[in-house]
């Protein structure tokens, strides 16, 4: 929720440097260590992106 107390209703895909990702509102500030990919919509359509893109779930740093 944001301050307002409301679910934003628009999402970006974040990534990592471990190619980890997560799903961030769109519109604010992405955290450091963290970059947007060019993907936005509601929160399904980004976790359902995350879900076709990110079949490795190990982190970088732990794959061969």
């Amino acid at each position: 929720m944001n301050e307002s107390g409301f679910a934003p209703e628009s999402w970006v895909i974040v990534v990592n440097q471990e190619e980890q990702y997560s799903i961030w509102p769109a519109g604010r500030e992405i955290p450091v260590g963290w970059r947007g990919i060019e993907f936005s919509g509601d929160r399904q359509a980004c976790l359902d992106e995350i879900s076709r893109i990110w079949t490795d779930l190990r982190p970088l740093s732990l794959r061969a």
